[in-house]
């Protein structure tokens, strides 16, 4: 079994945000399953699908993005699902907007929902999307332009990346992060 993790922030007031790129992916793949990702266990909401005979698990934190690796920790804990076998999607502000980077370990880089994560699993070695949104202007501090919403303009190449994430995840489901690198990098 593989777990999908699409991190971001629980409530309307956070839909559509920047920092809810990873719930936006996930909310992609179930509609492509046709499943809901409804069920709520282990502070998160859960649905179950499958690809290329893979059993997928497709979980949002229900956490909040600090806290996210609770959740994390819980499902995996539950299902059995090793660490490489954890899929992270997450919005980046060091990639452009739009830009892919699937890896296969790393650090927090500054993401404090992967950091939670790193820090729960006691491991960096869980592979990862990491969907590029930009940097904030020089009159924006981060945290606002993270919680803030995509610009009119930003719209079609994040539709776009969110297609691009969502292949990505299910070439590492089917065939490995090897594969999902080598098509989604570059």
């Amino acid at each position: 079994m593989k777990l999908v993790v699409g991190l971001g922030n629980p409530g309307s007031q956070y839909e559509g945000s920047r920092h809810n790129v990873g719930f936006m992916v996930v909310d992609l793949l179930a509609r492509r399953k046709r499943i809901g990702v409804t069920q709520r266990r282990f502070h998160a909401l859960i649905g179950q699908c499958e690809v290329s005979g893979e059993q997928v698990l497709l979980a949002k934190p229900l956490t909040y993005m600090n806290r996210s690796g609770y959740a994390v920790r819980a499902i995996a804990g539950w299902y059995e699902v090793g660490i490489s076998d954890i899929m992270v999607v997450v919005d980046d502000m060091a990639l452009e907007p739009g830009r892919l980077r699937v890896r296969p370990k790393g650090s927090d880089g500054g993401h404090n929902g992967l950091k939670s994560i790193i820090a729960l699993l006691g491991s960096e070695e869980f592979p990862r999307v990491r969907v590029g949104i930009g940097r904030p202007g020089p009159a924006e501090d981060a945290v606002s332009y993270v919680l803030g919403w995509f610009a009119r303009e930003e719209l079609p190449v994040m539709s776009e990346a969110f297609g691009r994430a969502a292949d990505a995840v299910e070439v590492w489901a089917a065939s490995g992060i090897d594969d999902a690198m080598n098509r989604f990098n570059g």
